[in-house]
């Protein structure tokens, strides 16, 4: 775990693939408890520690998760994340080109909780939630492209299913059609950067994660475009994820 941010409302840090958000049906201790220990030795804090989970990235999927230090960044951060004013840019390494360098995918996508998967239709199905985003092109290897996807909603399993459908499964992730596994278990996409008002003192707030710490992803860590604000890579008029 690595702090990106903090103040006393907030707290922003940098989750490896592997790691959960918060406790489930594994038992595997969470990072929401490594963070209360960091707060608890940081600030000698006595007793509980409160913390609040403001939302959540899959396990294998590394970056920037937000948690909240009080009762009132909490209720605020929510009401942020529900008005669709939190603007998050991930990254992702996918196996095939694109066909094109710049798009704004659209679809609808349906859960299968059984499954844990969700599936992608180009026409609205039966219980499906439209989904959309935009992907840029940033970067490439001989084998490999490296995507900037900036998301306008918020569904379940939503870049992986749409990168998927699109012919570029993410790199690693077996469930939507990549060819192999990584060794760590890892899939090649990261919660790169977030933007958003701060919730109590109304200052912008503007932090990107570090590059996971493997030999892919530090190969595409002098891409030019890398070192822009994410927000210049897309088109002003795009909404925020709701």
């Amino acid at each position: 775990m690595r702090v990106i941010y903090e103040d006393n409302h907030i707290i922003i840090v940098n989750k490896a693939s592997g790691e959960i958000v918060q406790g489930d049906k594994t038992g595997d201790r969470p990072l929401s408890e490594d963070v209360k220990d960091y707060i608890k030795m940081a600030y000698a804090k006595p007793g509980n520690v409160f913390l609040g989970v403001t939302h959540r990235l899959d396990r294998p999927v590394s970056g920037l998760v937000i948690f909240a230090r009080t009762s009132k960044g909490l209720s605020r951060m929510n009401d942020l994340f529900r008005r669709g004013e939190v603007h998050k840019t991930y990254l992702a390494i996918v196996q095939s080109a694109p066909p094109k360098e710049y798009d704004e995918l659209k679809g609808w996508i349906v859960r299968n909780e059984k499954q844990n998967k969700s599936y992608c239709y180009q026409h609205e199905v039966k219980d499906a939630k439209e989904a959309r985003l935009r992907y840029r092109l940033v970067a490439k290897t001989d084998r490999y492209y490296l995507l900037a996807v900036q998301l306008l909603t918020g569904r379940h399993h939503q870049i992986r299913c749409q990168l998927s459908a699109m012919g570029c499964p993410i790199k690693g992730d077996l469930k939507y059609g990549a060819r192999r596994s990584n060794p760590d278990g890892s899939i090649c996409l990261h919660a790169w950067q977030v933007n958003f008002e701060h919730p109590v003192s109304h200052q912008m707030v503007s932090v990107k994660a570090d590059l996971p710490d493997d030999a892919l992803w530090q190969s595409l860590k002098g891409c030019e475009l890398l070192k822009a604000d994410a927000r210049d890579l897309f088109p002003s008029d795009g909404e925020a994820v709701r």
